[in-house]
């Protein structure tokens, strides 16, 4: 053949080959964009995970009878509340955070030894504890029930919750998911009486940090659980985006029960801070530090892998609360010594802002309860 010819031809068998290259290019359609969660078989998908959710309640309403002095509440109730069903609270709940509640210095035998004794007094850690102001603490100034309930939102429900957040995740795990969160298919965004199906637990928390613009952590915690329903039913080919939305969904969960920490902070700081506090103020301040101890306490042991605050952070952070990890708490100094303590609540918000990368308006928006400021 002609060299000239032999050129030719293979110039066009080159451009015949690009050309159907092109042509084969596949551009996977963009997934739709849904503003509501829909879930028709809901109840049925997440029933288990309601029933472990309402397990958790009951318990807490126990714990929380205290406070109608002279009731007592014993360990071996909270242990029955605890262990009842297959699989049972204690099940799901971290091997760490369950030793800090059971045994005979565990956080259930302080809620006996406290609603059993007489009255508390910030700093006598000469008794066992008892009512003050309306409120059950045990010796060292922590109010157990309090600290049972919220701790178990991190290290029991979103401990389960993350036990479906993998390679296989389905759209039934999503339903799980947002059930354990205390959501549901409405998304409310309200933990109030002003909704029909209200938020609970972690989802109540997260909507009273939420401003309801469309941005706040409740409302990224919604997105990303529609995305992630609508990416894996769409298949294989969707992957990163179900891979990115689930991570949002972790990260938006995580951020919520940090915020969440942070106002609690703030709050025992305002009443820690008085000049001179009533026992009623003494009483609240220690409440709300008791909530956000919970809060950040639950979330130890709790799998590196589904969380960004490591182990070594939480424990800085404890340490700060005057509670470290197997130690004996000496959370009354907050009254006491308020003006050497109080600083440290401080550092904790400063933390918690540097690990997940919250603005300063953030910071001072989480002071805020939005959902009673906005009457929702």
């Amino acid at each position: 053949m002609n060299s000239t010819l032999f050129s030719a031809s293979l110039i066009v068998i080159a451009l015949a080959l690009t050309s159907c290259g092109k042509d084969e290019v596949f551009e996977k359609p963009s997934l739709p964009i849904n503003n509501s969660y829909q879930s028709p078989d809901y109840l049925v998908n997440a029933a288990e995970a309601i029933a472990f959710v309402n397990q958790l309640d009951e318990m807490a309403e126990l714990a929380e009878s205290v406070r109608t002095q002279g009731v007592t509440v014993s360990q071996l109730q909270m242990l029955d509340k605890f262990n009842v069903g297959n699989p049972s609270l204690r099940d799901f709940t971290t091997n760490y955070f369950a030793s800090v509640l059971e045994g005979s210095n565990g956080y259930f035998q302080a809620l006996e030894d406290a609603s059993s004794g007489g009255l508390f007094t910030p700093g006598n850690t000469s008794n066992q504890g008892g009512y003050f102001e309306g409120r059950v603490f045990d010796e060292t100034g922590v109010e157990p029930h309090e600290f049972i309930d919220k701790g178990l939102y991190g290290a029991a429900l979103y401990n389960h919750a993350a036990s479906f957040m993998n390679s296989s995740i389905s759209i039934e795990d999503v339903d799980k998911i947002i059930a354990l969160f205390g959501a549901n298919p409405s998304f409310p965004n309200s933990g109030s009486s002003n909704v029909s199906a209200p938020d609970i637990n972690m989802a109540n928390y997260a909507a009273r940090r939420d401003k309801n613009n469309g941005n706040g952590l409740y409302s990224q915690f919604k997105n990303s659980a529609i995305s992630l329903r609508v990416a894996i039913a769409a298949g294989s080919e969707y992957l990163d985006e179900r891979n990115k939305a689930l991570k949002d969904l972790q990260m938006a969960w995580e951020k919520a029960n940090a915020a969440t920490i942070i106002n609690y902070c703030h709050a025992a700081i305002s009443k820690f801070s008085m000049t001179n506090p009533s026992d009623a103020d003494k009483a609240a301040g220690l409440h709300s530090y008791s909530e956000g101890l919970g809060f950040m306490h639950g979330w130890r042991t709790v799998p590196q892998e589904f969380k960004m605050i490591t182990d070594a952070q939480i424990d800085e952070i404890l340490n700060l609360m005057n509670a470290p990890s197997g130690e004996v708490a000496t959370s009354y100094t907050f009254v006491t010594d308020a003006v050497n303590q109080l600083p440290k609540l401080q550092t904790v918000i400063s933390k918690l802002q540097t690990i997940y990368s919250f603005s300063n308006q953030d910071i001072e928006d989480f002071k805020k309860n939005w959902v009673a400021e906005q009457g929702r």
